[in-house]
């Protein structure tokens, strides 16, 4: 079953078929609009007469720096997590080596 969302933009209503869970189609569209309405608050205050197209594409700039930067920050914490466990790795080889020379010898 085809699953529609309907968005309002600069007033004026837009519906996208989704391929995604309705829920979900919802909050990417939820998100969108706040992004648009954030940017045009911000960019109205410092020039009235912005057109909705710069206004999108300002937003649609910041959507994407913080994908980018969540990208980023991703990559940093599973860098320091596969650090972590092979210094974690190494300290549990080194406490079973002992262990294990008394198995050999024993």
């Amino acid at each position: 079953m085809d699953q529609f969302v309907t968005i309002e933009l600069f007033g004026q209503p837009y519906t996208f078929k989704a391929d995604i869970e309705a829920a979900r189609a919802r909050e990417v569209a939820d998100f969108l609009v706040y992004q648009v309405n954030k940017t045009q608050d911000q960019q109205a205050a410092q020039n009235p007469h912005i057109s909705k197209l710069t206004i999108l594409i300002i937003a649609a700039l910041n959507m994407a720096h913080q994908v980018l930067q969540l990208q980023k920050d991703k990559g940093e914490i599973v860098g320091h997590i596969s650090h972590r466990c092979e210094e974690l790795n190494q300290i549990l080889d080194e406490g079973l080596k002992p262990s294990e020379s008394l198995r050999l010898h024993g």
